[in-house]
């Protein structure tokens, strides 16, 4: 199938019950929407093993038109490990600190994680994936690309996450269309 790509791509935050689960199954959805092969798996630096996603996560991702239907019910976090980075292409994080997590303790794969607020603002429109991701990961992790933890926060604020999060996963999927062999 022409475009198609296919990608190994770990979602990163702290806990992995917001904002790497909500992320996790916004590129699930888009790459299916695209014809594209995207395996993802979702992880935190600093997990609770096997925890539920919260309500708050799941009442925001169904607020998300086009999102389509999952069963979020199946999701249990699960703390970042070796074999998740080495399996990656990609190691889309929230934040700055789940960047330099994953420097301090993988630093064979470090190469791979890269905030997605800066995958999408450092990325170039041209070349192939590994240029995009080496051009975004050059760039030191900064809380400036944060997308903020809404851990205890109101159902407004994991609506806003959601919202953040779902306009980062298209912008990253037009990005690397096309791009990956």
């Amino acid at each position: 199938m022409a475009g198609r790509t296919v990608l190994n791509i770990v979602t990163l935050c702290t806990g992995n019950v917001a904002r790497s689960v909500m992320l996790g199954y916004m590129l699930t959805t888009l790459a299916g929407a695209q014809g594209d092969e995207w395996h993802v798996r979702t992880a935190g630096t600093h997990v609770t093993e096997g925890s539920a996603m919260s309500g708050r996560t799941r009442d925001a991702l169904m607020k998300i038109e086009g999102l389509g239907d999952h069963r979020y019910g199946a999701h249990r976090s699960h703390q970042l490990n070796q074999a998740d980075t080495e399996w990656a292409q990609v190691i889309l994080a929230s934040e700055a600190d789940n960047v330099k997590f994953v420097r301090a303790n993988f630093a064979t794969n470090a190469d791979k994680a890269v905030q997605l607020s800066q995958f999408v603002r450092f990325a170039p429109l041209d070349g192939n994936f590994e240029a995009q991701l080496r051009a975004a990961s050059s760039h030191e992790p900064s809380s400036e690309f944060d997308v903020k933890d809404p851990a205890g926060a109101d159902q407004p604020t994991y609506d806003a996450c959601a919202r953040q999060l779902w306009d980062l996963a298209q912008a990253f999927a037009i990005l690397v269309a096309e791009r990956v062999d």
